[in-house]
């Protein structure tokens, strides 16, 4: 076990860094003004609603929880059951640290949750946002995955998906994208012309990356692909009537296509984030997910970027090999630090012996509510400084070089990879907000 002192000493100076959030969904301040003080619908939306469905609950029960057009009471009754099934998980703590810490509430029986509607509701106003990212959180700049490239630079700069141009199976889906494009679609060339005016939008627009995440629909095995035996596919889609192919059909253009994202990505300089690993939600086929299946494109694509999403997990050492393999490839812990705290120790502990300072990205929030990305970041710092502190105590590393190992894993390297503070000039910004300090 590590001494007090080092322990202090480096949590101390983790606490201290401004991060750099490599993922997030959040709605923005307004949105959330917008659509009122439902605190069970924004803290079940996800992550933890999915162990209460692995604990028992039904969807109908979890939809009542959800819907803030009932009775608080009856909703109440329908969580606990459930809430007292989950209390062990890391999604749970992620929650209690946010309601302890946020609301002053210690997370039990029905009336704590009583208590945490009643202060979301109180909170629920301008000025909340800039408390709880900025002075709670230490939360710098966040890579926004919402597709917005109007999201406010105070808090955000905007990922950007093409997977509606990868996943096309349908005319309907070509028709949606054509009006997204404003331009009419008939050929495999106009298709990818349209897909150059969306990347030249992004770009101009300030998008710092591509997020890809079909790792939910499909297996991320992208073999190449002739131009030839990808327009005979997409041809199909035109006849009347409107044709819809089958995914055992489909793959190879949608194969096609990746190809062609991955290659306006390099061509833009756009790293691209894959969503690998754990999937959120249940009854999902984590064999889809497997980022060994994407080595075929680290080997094309050798002078990419490729960020490697929720550590792979539970393919995390796979990660490690591939990201000690290929200069490509930068494995990345958003979401990991709320699925297990004890296994992104382990992950971090495997990957500093294995993969370079300067590939790592230890923290995304992967949250769509604020108070989800306060517990985050919480509970990375937790996890970073332990794993530092062990590595010192093993005589791994000298004390100066485990904090410099924070901050690279925690702020530069995504500050760096990103180009964040060049792109972060692009685009609405309020520079009359101070920044702020105060840290988890």
């Amino acid at each position: 076990m590590p001494s007090k002192d080092l322990a202090a000493r480096l949590r101390a100076e983790i606490d201290a860094i401004q991060l750099a959030d490599s993922h997030e969904h959040l709605q923005t301040e307004e949105q959330r003004l917008e659509t009122g003080a439902n605190a069970l619908g924004n803290l079940f939306a996800h992550y933890a609603s999915s162990d209460l469905v692995s604990a028992g609950m039904t969807p109908a029960d979890l939809e009542l929880v959800r819907d803030g057009g009932k009775p608080l009471a009856k909703r109440l009754r329908a969580l606990m059951p459930h809430w007292s099934a989950i209390f062990n998980t890391s999604y749970a703590r992620a929650l209690k640290i946010a309601a302890r810490d946020l609301y002053g509430v210690e997370l039990d029986g029905q009336a704590s949750w009583k208590r945490v509607c009643d202060r979301f509701a109180e909170t629920n106003k301008p000025g909340w946002y800039r408390h709880v990212m900025k002075e709670m959180a230490g939360i710098d700049v966040s890579l926004h995955d919402t597709g917005n490239l109007e999201t406010d630079r105070f808090y955000f700069v905007p990922m950007v998906r093409f997977d509606n141009f990868i996943g096309v199976q349908s005319r309907a889906e070509l028709d949606a994208i054509a009006r997204q494009a404003d331009m009419s679609i008939h050929s495999l060339d106009a298709f990818l012309a349209a897909l150059d005016r969306q990347f030249e939008k992004a770009v101009a627009g300030g998008a710092v990356g591509v997020k890809m995440g079909y790792a939910y629909q499909r297996v991320l095995d992208f073999p190449k692909v002739t131009r030839h035996d990808a327009e005979v596919l997409f041809n199909r889609l035109f006849p009347p009537p409107v044709s819809t192919l089958g995914w055992a059909e489909v793959k190879p253009l949608q194969d096609f296509i990746m190809h062609q994202v991955v290659q306006r990505c390099k061509e833009h300089h756009l790293p691209l984030q894959i969503h690998t690993g754990i999937q959120e939600g249940n009854g999902n086929d984590i064999r889809n997910a497997n980022p060994t299946h994407l080595i075929p494109l680290f080997i094309e694509y050798r002078d990419m970027v490729f960020d490697i999403f929720h550590a792979g997990y539970p393919y995390s050492t796979e990660l490690a090999v591939m990201a000690k393999n290929f200069a490509s490839v930068y494995p990345d812990m958003s979401w990991m630090h709320v699925i297990t705290q004890y296994g992104s120790r382990r992950i971090l502990h495997e990957w500093l012996e294995t993969v370079p300072a300067n590939k790592i990205f230890a923290f995304g929030g992967d949250y769509c509510f604020i108070e989800g990305a306060y517990a985050h970041a919480k509970m990375a710092r937790e996890d970073v400084a332990t794993v530092l502190a062990e590595k010192v105590e093993w005589g791994h590393l000298t004390e100066a070089e485990a904090v410099r190992c924070a901050g690279m894993m925690l702020r530069d390297n995504l500050i760096r990879v990103y180009d964040v503070e060049k792109k972060r000039k692009i685009g609405p910004r309020s520079d009359a907000r101070k920044r702020t300090r105060k840290r988890c």
